[in-house]
């Protein structure tokens, strides 16, 4: 009797300690919308992890409800505010029938993961022959504004006229990095007439982000095609190295991580603070890098609206590994304007997933 009443005693104990503990980190989740990671870089680890972190409260809870356990309020008062942030992953209901006054304007954002998805996908042959694969769904779009990024070019000095071939009827706005003879970089397609480029460009890093200024129906605005600072390391080769216990691997995907991870806010910022200075509204497109909640997230969404929450359905994830629990890539768009489309197909030629939408503008 005594060693029953002990056992019970001490699976009480060990379930409500690990209840504070899940509940605790679902917590410090949030707090990662509002942190810097380079002043708190572990934290944006955490962010990562807020849908598993919610699956488990959320177990949790229906395990101590079917137990009728008082503890049940821990998982319980972690979990709610979550209820607050799932629409960033997963949305219910579109806005494909709204109503609308304004123009419009059909967008496509896709990292191209510089067509190297043949290498995983015995289905494409060449690399060729998967960006051929890639610019025949972007034509059949036939979208008013494309962002790019991780576009890849053989010849550094044929950009334009490789643009002009592929992309007739389309105005080309890009920025190519040398690689050993090759290129890649960020590119912008419009049908619209162009007023005005630029590029930003960041400190020890090949990212950047590309913007264009356009003028429509006496209408002027700004698209901004961004790809932050990515982690840099492999999914596979991580598992690998964890698998055969080789430390080194270990410590230098470690290294990546936390690189990426305070390199990013610092792009973050600079592009936030241009997109502050210019008086045209502005569209931010592309690659974050980061997951809804992030502060690079929460710092692009100010005074704009994100194109999955107005008008997506179902999970709104654009990385093809770990789905659905990354979605990256985004397009976001001013306060006045209205969601009507939106879009992420599952295509097999990238490891990101393209996003398409339709905005009334």
């Amino acid at each position: 009797m005594a060693g029953g009443m002990s056992r019970n005693w001490f699976f009480g104990l060990s379930s409500r300690v690990l209840m504070l503990i899940v509940a605790g980190l679902l917590v410090l989740s949030y707090l990662t919308i509002a942190v810097n990671p380079a002043k708190a870089w572990v934290v944006t680890l955490l962010g990562l992890l807020f849908i598993p972190l919610s699956f488990v409260n959320f177990l949790l809870i229906l395990w101590a409800l079917k137990r009728r356990s008082k503890a049940v309020a821990i998982p319980l008062m972690a979990f709610l505010p979550a209820l607050l942030f799932l629409g960033r992953y997963f949305q219910f209901g579109g806005n494909d029938d709204i109503s609308h006054d304004g123009l419009p304007m059909k967008v496509v954002s896709y990292n191209v993961g510089a067509f190297s998805q043949y290498e995983k996908d015995a289905s494409v042959e060449g690399r060729q022959q998967c960006a051929d694969s890639v610019f025949a769904f972007l034509l059949a779009q036939n979208a008013d504004v494309i962002c790019l990024q991780e576009f890849h070019v053989e010849d550094i000095n044929k950009v334009k006229q490789y643009l002009r071939k592929h992309f007739k009827g389309y105005k080309a706005e890009y920025f190519i990095n040398h690689q050993n003879g090759h290129g890649s970089g960020n590119v912008t397609l419009s049908r619209f007439p162009v007023k005005d480029k630029g590029v930003i460009t960041f400190e020890e890093s090949a990212n950047l982000a590309l913007y264009t200024d356009y003028e429509v129906e006496s209408r002027l605005f700004r698209v901004y095609n961004c790809h932050f600072q990515s982690y840099g390391i492999s999914f596979n080769g991580m598992v690998r190295a964890i698998s055969e216990n080789d430390e080194d691997a270990v410590a230098a995907t470690g290294r990546k991580v936390k690189k990426s991870i305070l390199l990013r806010p610092k792009q973050v910022n600079q592009v936030f603070d241009h997109i502050e200075s210019s008086p045209m509204d502005s569209f931010v497109c592309g690659d974050f890098n980061d997951n809804p909640m992030s502060y690079t997230y929460q710092r692009m969404i100010r005074d704009r609206k994100d194109s999955f929450r107005e008008a997506g359905r179902g999970f709104g994830a654009t990385f093809s590994l770990l789905w659905p629990m990354l979605r990256i890539d985004y397009v976001l768009f001013p306060d006045h304007c209205e969601g009507l489309s939106y879009q992420v197909p599952r295509l097999p030629f990238s490891d990101h997933y393209p996003v398409v939408t339709e905005i009334s503008i």
